[in-house]
């Protein structure tokens, strides 16, 4: 398959881009860089080359500005949402104006969607949760409208919280807990749904042949509460991890939205269509997870 993408060179992206290549797909980079970009774009003045587009088999979507880098001022905010949204809808308009269109269409989103769901298990059919980020996948999900209404298949990648020594959250906090200082964030009662960086690469590899459409979570069938994770952290670090972080620290270095929204908001999500799909993930468990990525 000729399959575009763009964010092809963030952490997510660059992975996805050289699993596909090992599949024998080739792989056309979108970037607002010219140095990188097969095809050129920049959504924020709405532009992007078309013609580099056409005859596609696929195009996976996963620009957008970075959501936990920084405070979440109202200009951030707005970076965060126009990004997403903005960037979206011309791809979608693009897609479907081609005279030979892709036939299959993976627009990022987030589990951010669902907002705080405390212990509740939920799932791609749980509605809707509130909160900056649940509107802001919310209206990510209905920017590819022009595509959908064009026939091309769309699929909303509902992702977690990437987990990779070399990126994310886990890249920022790794050298507390090799410290020993680590420790759950609050009460640790909130839940995280995660998945390994590979298995983001490989289900959306994946995705591409399946005959599925609409949302998916893209987190590991196991979610864990913030205390198994730090646990479980320690565990594969070889370090203790009993001071407990009280909740006013995050939200003093991060701003109270951001932390209220990114560390203790309790999403436990699971991935029912790609288990149904058939699906089978490497990294199942937090605790084979971290052991094994941290060992590379």
């Amino acid at each position: 398959m000729i399959v575009a993408i763009t964010g092809a060179t963030g952490t997510i992206g660059s992975a996805v881009g050289t699993h596909l290549r090992e599949m024998g797909h080739e792989v056309i980079c979108i970037s607002r860089n010219r140095d990188h970009a097969d095809v050129f774009w920049n959504p924020s003045e709405g532009l992007i080359e078309s013609q580099g587009l056409d005859g596609i088999d696929a195009i996976i979507h996963l620009a957008g500005e970075s959501i936990g880098n920084r405070r979440w001022s109202k200009r951030q905010k707005t970076e965060i949402y126009s990004s997403r949204i903005k960037g979206t809808e011309l791809l979608s308009k693009t897609l479907s104006e081609l005279d030979s269109p892709p036939a299959i269409f993976l627009s990022g989103s987030a589990t951010g969607f669902y907002g705080d769901c405390g212990s509740n298990q939920i799932d791609e059919q749980s509605p809707k949760g509130s909160g900056f980020l649940a509107d802001v996948a919310a209206d990510w999900e209905t920017a590819t409208t022009s595509a959908e209404e064009a026939g091309i298949k769309v699929t909303h990648l509902r992702t977690g919280i990437v987990l990779d020594p070399q990126s994310g959250m886990l890249k920022k906090i790794l050298p507390i807990f090799k410290l020993g200082l680590g420790g759950k964030l609050g009460d640790g009662s909130q839940y995280w749904s995660w998945i390994t960086l590979e298995d983001e690469a490989r289900l959306i590899g994946w995705l591409l042949s399946a005959d599925i459409q609409g949302p998916v979570n893209l987190t590991a069938p196991e979610p864990v509460s913030n205390a198994q994770f730090t646990k479980a952290l320690g565990l594969a670090l070889g370090k203790p991890t009993a001071v407990a972080v009280p909740k006013f620290g995050p939200m003093l270095l991060a701003g109270r939205e951001l932390a209220e929204e990114l560390i203790f908001t309790s999403t436990r999500a699971l991935p029912s269509v790609p288990i149904k799909g058939g699906f089978q993930f490497k990294h199942a468990s937090i605790d084979m997870a971290l052991n094994e990525i941290l060992s590379l």
